[in-house]
C-alpha cells in the first residue's frame, strides 16, 4: 500500500499531470477516474503505472469491475485515498490515476480534422470527441493549440484518444502534406457564404477549425479550398467552436450514410 506522496510514483504521476515536457518526453498520458481508465483497458491498452484506492474503488458497481482488473497486474499498485487525492486533478477523485502510452493509430479512411489554434482544453476534448463518434480518419493539431493530451483534454475527450488517430504539435507544412490527398479543404469561419450543409462530405474531404476568437489562421486559410459556415437566425454572431465543429462533423457523418438529400 502506497501511503506517502513523496513516493517515485506518486512523484511521476505528478510530472505527467502537471507537465507538457514531461508527458511528451514520456510518451505518456495521465488519466484519471473509473470510466476513463476502463475505457483505455477495453482499448487494449497496458498502463504504464496505476494507483487505486480499494475502498473507493468499492463503493460503485464500475468501480469494483475496474478493480477486480487492476488488482494484481503488473505495475498496478494499492494507494490511500490521500494519495489519490494528492495526485488527482479533479476535486473528487474517484479512487484510480494511471498512466497509459500514447496510443499509437494508424490513419484510417474517412475525414480529417484539423484543429487550428484553438486554446481552450474543453474545446479541443470536445471535438476529439465528437470526431471519433462521427468516424473520423485522422486529427491533425497545429503547433500553438491547447495540449491535446493534457488531462483536462483527455477527460473531455472521454476516451477518444485510444480510439481515434491523432497528430499533434505539427507545422503547416506537415499539416499541407497530410491534406495533399484531399480535393476539398473545408475552413469553418462564422458569416461565411456557403452553408456546411451545402458541402459534399461524401468525398476525401478535410474540416479546419480555428481559434476560438480571431477562426482560422492565414495558414489556414490558405490551403482551404472552401469557407462554410452554420446559418442561424438568433442574435449570436457564431458558436462555440466545440459545438460548431460537432455539428458539422455530424452532417458529414449524415452524408456518407444517408446521402446529401
Amino acid at each position: 500500500m502506497i501511503s506517502s506522496t513523496a513516493n517515485p510514483h506518486v512523484k511521476f504521476l505528478r510530472s505527467l499531470r502537471d507537465l507538457p515536457r514531461e508527458r511528451r518526453r514520456e510518451r505518456s498520458l495521465f488519466l484519471e477516474g473509473v470510466r476513463l481508465v476502463a475505457d483505455a483497458l477495453d482499448a487494449g491498452a497496458a498502463p504504464r503505472l496505476a494507483l487505486y484506492a480499494p475502498e473507493q474503488l468499492e463503493r460503485t458497481a464500475e468501480g469494483a469491475r475496474l478493480l477486480a482488473r487492476l488488482a494484481g497486474r503488473p505495475a498496478c499498485y494499492q494507494a490511500s485515498p490521500a494519495v489519490i487525492a494528492a495526485i488527482a486533478d479533479t476535486q473528487h477523485p474517484q479512487g484510480v490515476v494511471a498512466a497509459f502510452p500514447w496510443p499509437e493509430l494508424a490513419p484510417r479512411a474517412g475525414l480529417r480534422l484539423v484543429l487550428d489554434g484553438l486554446q481552450d482544453p474543453g474545446n479541443v476534448g470536445t471535438l476529439l470527441r465528437s470526431a471519433e463518434a462521427a468516424g473520423v480518419g485522422l486529427a491533425l493539431c497545429a503547433r500553438g493549440a491547447a495540449d491535446v493530451y493534457a488531462p483536462k483534454v483527455v477527460r473531455a475527450a472521454m476516451g477518444a484518444h485510444f480510439n481515434l488517430p491523432i497528430r499533434a504539435d505539427l507545422d503547416w507544412e506537415a499539416i499541407g502534406a497530410e491534406l495533399s490527398a484531399c480535393p476539398a479543404v473545408y475552413a469553418a469561419e462564422a458569416g461565411a457564404s456557403m452553408p456546411y450543409d451545402a458541402a459534399d462530405w461524401k468525398q476525401p474531404v478535410a474540416l479546419i477549425i480555428g481559434n476560438e476568437t480571431h477562426g482560422v489562421s492565414p495558414e489556414g486559410l490558405a490551403r482551404a479550398t472552401h469557407r462554410i459556415g452554420i446559418p442561424m437566425v438568433g442574435r449570436a454572431e457564431s458558436l462555440n467552436a466545440a459545438i460548431a465543429g460537432s455539428v458539422i462533423l455530424f452532417e458529414a457523418l449524415r452524408q456518407r450514410t444517408r446521402g446529401r438529400t
